[in-house]
């Protein structure tokens, strides 16, 4: 019973052609929550971090990161063209508004995901007057891509204090 190690070569496709095991540097990623990049636009009233994107881990189709938004900030409406998005609330209460004029409503708390559809018009907002609201937000493309709505009235007016993040830049740039 010796050590054959000829069946080392019946699967060639296991090591990349330098010798390093396939998938050590570029397969299964772990980004600890206090490794986050904040060298992305930061805005007063909000602090993003970005987790997955393509400059950290060379993802193609989606980004990821935290953001903080402060109490009583709020959206213009707008839609993100044909981007998925894709909220977890992790503490505070976000209230969505969406629809050709608004007319729908909801509200999700820690815990809560929200999903919103491409093209839906719609306008986010912190419905808690005192506590900042934590999030993850996911979508499904590296591009940021907001089409702004001037022609509805929100029932909520965005206010000095905006809901910003890697999608939603600020109003006055």
């Amino acid at each position: 019973m010796g050590h054959d190690h000829s069946h080392e070569h019946d699967h060639p496709h296991d090591h990349s052609h330098d010798g390093e095991p396939r998938w050590k540097h570029d397969g299964v990623r772990v980004i600890s929550g206090d490794k986050l990049d904040p060298n992305t636009a930061q805005t007063p009233g909000m602090f993003r971090q970005a987790a997955i994107n393509h400059a950290r881990v060379g993802a193609q189709k989606i980004w990821a990161g935290t953001v903080a938004i402060e109490p009583n900030a709020k959206t213009g409406v707008h839609h993100h063209g044909d981007l998925e998005s894709v909220i977890y609330v992790v503490s505070g209460k976000a209230r969505m508004r969406w629809g050709e004029r608004l007319e729908f409503v909801a509200e999700a708390g820690p815990g809560d995901f929200i999903y919103v559809p491409p093209f839906v018009p719609h306008q986010e907002i912190n419905a808690d007057p005192d506590n900042p609201l934590q999030c993850v937000l996911v979508r499904s493309d590296n591009e940021a891509v907001v089409v702004n709505i001037t022609d509805v009235d929100p029932v909520e007016k965005p206010e000095e204090v905006y809901w910003v993040d890697p999608i939603h830049k600020h109003p006055h740039g």
